[in-house]
C-alpha cells in the first residue's frame, strides 16, 4: 500500500516545512508498527522547491488472517473469501486509513508547535494513491472528493489486464488530488474516504466510530452532498450508528447556519423532566412476538433459519430456557457479523455450548437441521424467488420437520401507512414479493395441509382496522400422526409485486 503527499515552496517558505507539519524529518526513514504490518515514512525528494513524503504500508497477510477468522476485530470480508490471496496488501483501504491515523496523528489534529501558522494555512498539495479500490468506479471518486476544495480530482481506472482490453476496467483507480488545502483537512478526508470507497473495514465497527467520523469530518461532512453514502459506508451500514451520526451531523449543520454552538441548538429537551416514550421499533416487536410464541410452544431447541446478523439468536441466548440455539444463513459475511455480535470467542463454556452458527441454504435439505423443537423463518420467505419457495417448504416442513415453525413476513396492505414509501414499492430492494393477508393465509394453509401441520395467525405490530398489521406471523404446529412427505412438491406461484430499490422502513 502506497501513498505520497507532495508540496511546493519558495526560499522564504521552503517545501521541506512539510516535515515539520507531518512531524517526520525528511533526512530520516522511519518505521512504525501497526496491528497488521509495518508502516514506513520516507521522503523521495526534499528540496526547498518541492518535497514529497511517502507512506508505505507493508501488510502481514498471516497477521491479517489470524486477527480475522470471523471473530472479534479484523474480520475483513475480502480476507474471508481468500485468506492469503487478496488485494489487502496492495490496495488502499481502511488498513491504510488506520496507518495514517497512527503515523500522522498530530498532523491529523492540525497541531504543529514549531510552525502553527503553516499548519493553519492552506498548502499547495498533490496526493497520489496508485491503487485505490472504488466500489462505484471513477465517477464516485469525483463525487466524494470534488466538493472538498480540490482543483483537480483524477481517478484513472486500472484495466483488469492491459493484454486483454476487452475485459474492461477493474474496480481500482489511480487517484491524484491537487489543490490548496490545509494538510490536516486533506489527511482527514483520506482517513474517512479511503474505507468509504473500498466499502469495507478490516475491524469491527463499534459505537465509538461515530465519534471518529464526526471528528475527522469536522468542517466538511455536514454539508457534503454525499453525506448519507459516506456515513453509511464508513459505519459498515450499521443502521443504528448511521442514524445517530446523521442526527448529529444535522445538528452541526443547523448550528453552523445560525452561527451557534451545537449545545445551544440541541437544548430542546429538559433531562430533569419526563419525556414522551419512543415507539418500540417493529423489529423489536417481531422478536418479542417470536419469543412469546416459542415459550408458548414449550420449545427449548430452536433453529433461526436465515439468521442474518444474529439479532434473534442474541435474544434467544438471553433466555436460559432455550438450551440449544442454531443460527443458519447462506451468507458467510452475515455469520461473521453475527459471531461478533454474540462475542462467541468471549462466551463462557456453558453459554458457548448453547449456541452454534452454521452456513447453509434453506432451499436444500440438511440433516443437521432435524430433531429441533422449533424453527423460525423471520422475514425470510419474501427474499426468495417464488419458484424456489416450494424447495424451502420441503426442506423445512418436509425434511427438518420441527414440532413448531414460525414464519413472519411483511403485510403489503400496510405499506400505504409508510409515508416515505412510494406507492407500489416493496419495503426492501431485495424483496421478491410481499403478500396480502389473504395471500399469506392461503399459502400457509396449503403448506400446513400438505405437510401435516395446523396453523394459526398472529398480528405483529399495530393492527390497523383497515389494512391490518405491518407484519403477519403464522404459527405452524405439527400433527404427530401425519407422516412426512417423501417427494418435493410441485411449485405453486402467487402474485408478485415488482421489486424496487428501497430501504426497508420497518
Amino acid at each position: 500500500m502506497f501513498l505520497t503527499i507532495s508540496t511546493t515552496g519558495t526560499p522564504e517558505r521552503p517545501a521541506t516545512d512539510l516535515g515539520f507539519l507531518l512531524h517526520k524529518h525528511p533526512d530520516n526513514a522511519q518505521t512504525f508498527s501497526t496491528s497488521h504490518g509495518t508502516a514506513h515514512v520516507l521522503y523521495p525528494e526534499a528540496t526547498a522547491e518541492r518535497c514529497t513524503a511517502a507512506l508505505l504500508l507493508e501488510i502481514d497477510p498471516v497477521a491479517l488472517v489470524r486477527r480475522g477468522k470471523g471473530k472479534g476485530r479484523g474480520g475483513a470480508p475480502d480476507a474471508a473469501l481468500a485468506q492469503y490471496v487478496n488485494d489487502r496488501p496492495y490496495a488502499a483501504s481502511s488498513l491504510l486509513a488506520v496507518a495514517l491515523s497512527t503515523v500522522f496523528k498530530s498532523a491529523l489534529r492540525g497541531s504543529c508547535k514549531a510552525m502553527p501558522e503553516r499548519a493553519a494555512a492552506p498548502l499547495p498539495l498533490r496526493i497520489e494513491v496508485p491503487a485505490l479500490p472504488s466500489r462505484g468506479g471513477a465517477e464516485l471518486v469525483g463525487k466524494l472528493f470534488g466538493p472538498l476544495g480540490w482543483d483537480t480530482v483524477e481517478a484513472e481506472p486500472v484495466a483488469l489486464d492491459t493484454a486483454f482490453p476487452e475485459w474492461g476496467d477493474s474496480r481500482y483507480v489511480r487517484l491524484v488530488l491537487e489543490g490548496e488545502l490545509r494538510l490536516a483537512d486533506a489527511l482527514n478526508q483520506l482517513y474517512v474516504l479511503l474505507p468509504v470507497l473500498d466499502d469495507a473495514k478490516h475491524y469491527w465497527v463499534a459505537p465509538d466510530e461515530v465519534d471518529k467520523l464526526l471528528r475527522a469530518g469536522d468542517g466538511w461532512l455536514a454539508d457534503h452532498p454525499e453525506q448519507k453514502l459516506i456515513t453509511s459506508r464508513y459505519l459498515s451500514r450499521r443502521w443504528g450508528l448511521t442514524r445517530a451520526a446523521m442526527e448529529r451531523l444535522e445538528l452541526v449543520r443547523l448550528a453552523e447556519s445560525d452561527d451557534l454552538d451545537v449545545d445551544d441548538v440541541d437544548n430542546a429537551v429538559d433531562e430533569t423532566t419526563d419525556t414522551e416514550e419512543k415507539p418500540v421499533p417493529l423489529a423489536e416487536q417481531r422478536r418479542e412476538a417470536i419469543l412469546a410464541a416459542l415459550r408458548a410452544a414449550d420449545a427449548t431447541r430452536v433453529l433461526d433459519l436465515g439468521c442474518g446478523q444474529g439479532q434473534l439468536v442474541q435474544a434467544l441466548l438471553k433466555d436460559v430456557r432455550f438450551t440449544d440455539i442454531v443460527g443458519v444463513d447462506v451468507s458467510v459475511r452475515a455469520l461473521t457479523i453475527a459471531g461478533r455480535r454474540l462475542r462467541l470467542e468471549r462466551l463462557g463454556e456453558r453459554q458457548a455450548g448453547r449456541v452454534k452458527l452454521i452456513q447453509g441454504s434453506l432451499t436444500y435439505t440438511d440433516k443437521r437441521l432435524t430433531g429441533y423443537d422449533a424453527a423460525v423463518l423471520s422475514e425470510v420467505i419474501e427474499h426468495l424467488d417464488l419458484p424456489r419457495l416450494p424447495a424451502l417448504e420441503y426442506a423445512v416442513f418436509g425434511s427438518a420437520r420441527p414440532r413448531t415453525v414460525l414464519v413472519t413476513t411483511p403485510n403489503v396492505e400496510y405499506n400505504v401507512r409508510w409515508e416515505s414509501l412510494p406507492a407500489g414499492h416493496v419495503r426492501h430492494g431485495d424483496h421478491r414479493f410481499e403478500w396480502t393477508r389473504e395471500e399469506f393465509r392461503t399459502w400457509a394453509e396449503r403448506v400446513a395441509e400438505q405437510y401435516g401441520y395446523g396453523v394459526e395467525f398472529t398480528p405483529v405490530g399495530p393492527d390497523d382496522p383497515e389494512v391490518g398489521p405491518p407484519t403477519q406471523m403464522a404459527v405452524f404446529t405439527q400433527n404427530a400422526e401425519t407422516p412426512a412427505p417423501t417427494e418435493t412438491p410441485t411449485p405453486t406461484l402467487a402474485r408478485t409485486p415488482t421489486p424496487t430499490s428501497k430501504e426497508e422502513q420497518a
